[in-house]
């Protein structure tokens, strides 16, 4: 289940955050794909193997998904921890993400 918070994605929408880390097991290579209601561009595949496409394709995940199950099938918790600091995300999503899992202050 998500955690709804009090911080916003963007204005009327609440950033949606993983009860734990443990449970986003999401892709580490390959091409990914996201869904329309994820990315509205017709570019919508990843190469999580170039550095950029990865960064890119989670800040679109963490800002846009309005449902956990997102998060699970396409954020990878290592990776998230790895690339935190690099993510270009709105403050809400940010502070949202960082009050439920403070480790990723740290990283």
């Amino acid at each position: 289940m998500a955690v709804a918070s009090a911080y916003l994605a963007r204005p009327g929408r609440p950033a949606v955050v993983a009860r734990t880390l443990a449970e986003l097991a999401g892709p580490t290579g390959g091409i990914v794909e996201l869904p329309v209601r994820l990315m509205w561009s017709s570019e919508r595949a990843f190469d999580l193997g170039d550095p950029d496409e990865l960064l890119w394709m989670y800040e679109n995940v963490l800002r846009e998904t309005t449902r956990v199950a997102d998060l699970r099938e396409l954020i990878h918790a290592p990776t998230l921890r790895r690339v935190w600091p690099l993510l270009n995300l709105p403050r809400g999503v940010r502070l949202a993400w960082e009050g439920r899992h403070p480790g990723l202050r740290a990283a």
